[in-house]
């Protein structure tokens, strides 16, 4: 049965200390998805601004104030008895001490533990956000093995905790051989490796996932790896990324935001216009496409997971 009333905008914080662990709290049980947890946050009054709404819920249910925040995803979800818009945000800084306010359990957890708890449905876009780092590596056209993983482990030393292995120009065995060397040094150093359209590679090698073409987006039915491993895909436009949402991967790169040389052909997106794409795509984007970490806050400004490439990366440790 439907209903006409509009859905329930809640401000979500991503509160993450600077250990980079993310705070999170148990729902009471007389709530709705009571007992499961929750990132801290609240209802947003009417004609509340969000960002005002989630330091008002911060402050009141946690004890902290943000002194910092960047939008990060828009969830709706429809649950059977509501629908909900999940305003979520990023808040890397804050005064005061984490505390649950209201008697709730609240609990700091490093991203890649977060998977050990049990969420509400709507939340799991976010745990993939929270999940997954802010910049992005993939690798150049390779020229030499040895200089390739040298080049990811300095690249992995300045926050690129994802990277992904691009296959032009390999055979098969060559590239097998690749990345059974390159996921080992990746994991040793806290990164996950994804390659890049090989599904064969991914599988065989067993990678932490893949990296899809948007022509693959659209080949494909439905995701082709488990939840247990991570599906990137490449987008270049509103289709792109419904395709990506419909078939179930856990985040997408939308490109060319800027100019560059290896796309001369394709006329650059801007940020306003990638902001506009991604405001209610329910997955995380990252930009692409001559930007790099000097661009991270303006990423995040439009919504952006954070900012994925080639050149601006493989320097910034040089």
């Amino acid at each position: 049965m439907s209903s006409n009333k509009p859905p329930v905008h809640v401000a979500v914080g991503v509160v993450t200390d600077v250990a980079a662990r993310v705070l999170i709290c148990r729902r009471g049980v007389h709530r709705h998805q009571g007992g499961l947890w929750e990132f801290p946050g609240g209802k947003v009054e009417p004609g509340e601004d969000a960002c005002a709404a989630l330091g008002r819920e911060l402050a009141e249910e946690v004890g902290i104030r943000p002194e910092q925040a960047w939008p990060l995803i828009r969830v709706p979800y429809h649950y059977p008895d509501k629908e909900v818009l999940l305003d979520v945000w990023r808040v890397p800084r804050f005064t005061g001490v984490a505390h649950g306010r209201e008697g709730q359990c609240c609990q700091w957890v490093m991203p890649s533990g977060l998977a050990g708890f049990c969420f509400p449905p709507a939340n799991h876009p976010i745990v993939l956000a929270a999940g997954l780092p802010a910049r992005y590596l993939i690798t150049p056209p390779l020229t030499d093995p040895d200089g390739l993983l040298k080049g990811v482990l300095q690249s992995l030393r300045f926050g690129c905790e994802l990277v992904q292995l691009r296959t032009d120009g390999l055979s098969g065995v060559q590239l097998e051989k690749l990345a059974h060397r390159l996921l080992a040094a990746v994991r040793a150093a806290g990164g996950r490796l994804l390659v890049s359209r090989r599904l064969d590679i991914a599988r065989r090698v067993g990678t932490d996932g893949v990296h899809l073409s948007a022509a693959q987006l659209w080949a494909l039915r439905a995701r082709p790896l488990p939840t247990s491993r991570l599906v990137g895909a490449s987008c270049h436009g509103p289709e792109d990324l419904a395709r990506a949402c419909a078939i179930g991967v856990d985040f997408a790169v939308l490109s060319p935001v800027r100019a560059t040389p290896s796309h001369s052909d394709r006329e650059p997106l801007g940020w306003r216009t990638f902001a506009a794409w991604i405001r209610d795509v329910s997955l995380p984007v990252y930009a692409l496409g001559g930007v790099g970490p000097a661009d991270m806050e303006r990423a995040w400004r439009a919504r952006a997971q954070g900012v994925a490439g080639i050149r601006g990366f493989w320097h910034a440790g040089y």
